[in-house]
C-alpha cells in the first residue's frame, strides 16, 4: 500500500457569522480565508483525507516543497515510521506545529477507510460516549456569562469552561461569581489562554481554589516548565498543560517531571496527530494523570472515545444565544462515530463545490 500521490484541495471558508472574541491580546473569530484538504492517495486507489484550518496556501507550500518527494513511494501503513520520518525533516524545515497533524490524521483516515471501520476502532476503543463541557468563548460582562452558564445547562451540558478576558481581577470575579451562580455541583474550568505572568496567574489560580474549578488551563506562555512548577507549588488548584508546546510526548514529559501537571492536554491538532495524541494519553495513565482532548474536531471524537483517562469532550459555544454544537445530544453526551475513517467537519464537505486545486 505504497503512497502515489498527495494532493491539497484548496478550501474558500467564509468568515464566521456572527463573529465571536478571545481575550484581550488575542485574534478573535476567523475571518473568510483559504483552508485545505491533504489528500493521500496509494497505488491501489485508497485515499486517507485530513482538514487542515489555517493556512491552506502554506500547507501546499510545504507539500511541493518538502513532502511529496519525500513520502510518495513510501507504505501508508508504516504510520509510525512516517511518523519519525516528519520529525526528522522537521530538524531542518521548522514545520508549523500543526503539520505533523495534518499529515498523520490523513494517514490513520486512510487506513480507517481501507479496513472500514472508524478511528477510534483501530486506537482501541474505550467507550461509546462521553459528556461534552460547554467551553465559552469570551462575552461582554459577567451577567452575560452567567446568562450563557445558565442555557448551556439547559441545554444538556454537564460542565462549564470560561475563556475570559484576561484581567486577572476580573477573570478571578467572574470564575467565582459563577460558581456561585451555578451552585457546588457543576463542574468548572478556567482558560487562561496564556495571559498571565506568574504573579497574575497566581492571583487568579487562588480564586479558582477557593470556588473549587476541576482545572486551571494555559495561565502562561508554555516556554518555561519551571515557572509553572513554581505555580503548582503556589496554588491547589489542579493545573492542565501542554497545549500548545512544541515537541508532543517529550515536552510533555517535562511538565510530568517537574511536578506541575495533574492533566495534560493532548490533540491531534497541536500534539503530533493521533500518534503523537495517544503517546501523551499513555504517559499521563502512566503517572496516573487525566489527558484532556483539546478542541470541536472530528480527531478530537475519536480520542475522547480510545482514551481512558480523559473525562470530557471539548465543545465550543460561541454565541449568545448558545447553541448546542450537533453531535452533542441533549443529554450532553457525544457518541462514539460509526463511518470508516476520520471524517471531514459536516462544513468542509458543504464547501466542495467551492474549492480550487
Amino acid at each position: 500500500m505504497k503512497i502515489a500521490a498527495i494532493d491539497v484541495e484548496l478550501t474558500q471558508i467564509p468568515a464566521v457569522s456572527p463573529p465571536f472574541a478571545w481575550r484581550r491580546g488575542l485574534r478573535g473569530s476567523h475571518p473568510a480565508r483559504t483552508t485545505a484538504i491533504l489528500r493521500i492517495t496509494t497505488e491501489s486507489g485508497a485515499i486517507g483525507e485530513a482538514y487542515h484550518e489555517w493556512s491552506g496556501p502554506m500547507l501546499a507550500d510545504i507539500v511541493d516543497r518538502v513532502l511529496r518527494d519525500e513520502l510518495i513511494g513510501e507504505r501508508a501503513d508504516r504510520r509510525e515510521w512516517l511518523w519519525h520520518r516528519l520529525w526528522e525533516l522537521d530538524r531542518t524545515e521548522e514545520f508549523p506545529i500543526w503539520l505533523f497533524g495534518v499529515v498523520d490524521v490523513a494517514l490513520w483516515d486512510l487506513e480507517g477507510r481501507v479496513l472500514g471501520v472508524p478511528v477510534h476502532r483501530l486506537l482501541g476503543t474505550y467507550r461509546d460516549a462521553i459528556p461534552a463541557y460547554a467551553s465559552t468563548t469570551t462575552f461582554s460582562t459577567i451577567e452575560e456569562y452567567l446568562d450563557v452558564a445558565d442555557q448551556c445547562l439547559d441545554l444538556g451540558y454537564p460542565a462549564i469552561k470560561l475563556h475570559a478576558w484576561g484581567d486577572p481581577r476580573a477573570d478571578a470575579e467572574l470564575c467565582q461569581r459563577l460558581r456561585e451562580h451555578v451552585g457546588p455541583d457543576i463542574d468548572l474550568m478556567y482558560d487562561g489562554s496564556a495571559g498571565f505572568d506568574l504573579a497574575s496567574a497566581e492571583y487568579v489560580g487562588h480564586a479558582l481554589a477557593e470556588a473549587r474549578y476541576r482545572w486551571y488551563e494555559e495561565p502562561m506562555r508554555e516556554f518555561n516548565v519551571t515557572a509553572y512548577r513554581w505555580l503548582a507549588e503556589r496554588v491547589d488548584v489542579p493545573l492542565c498543560v501542554g497545549e500548545t508546546s512544541d515537541g508532543s510526548h517529550l515536552n510533555t514529559a517535562d511538565f510530568i517531571a517537574a511536578g506541575c501537571a495533574t492533566y495534560v492536554r493532548t490533540s491531534a491538532n497541536h500534539r503530533g496527530g493521533m500518534t503523537g495524541a495517544m503517546r501523551i494519553a499513555h504517559l499521563a495513565d502512566s503517572f496516573q494523570l487525566r489527558a484532556e482532548v483539546h478542541g470541536p474536531t472530528e480527531s478530537a471524537v475519536h480520542l475522547c472515545m480510545a482514551i481512558p483517562n480523559c473525562t470530557y469532550y471539548e465543545s465550543l459555544v460561541k454565541s449568545n444565544p448558545a447553541t448546542r454544537e450537533p453531535r452533542v445530544g441533549a443529554d450532553g453526551l457525544v457518541r462514539a462515530p460509526t463511518e470508516p475513517g476520520v471524517a471531514l467537519p459536516d462544513f468542509v464537505r458543504e464547501s466542495r463545490g467551492k474549492t480550487h486545486a
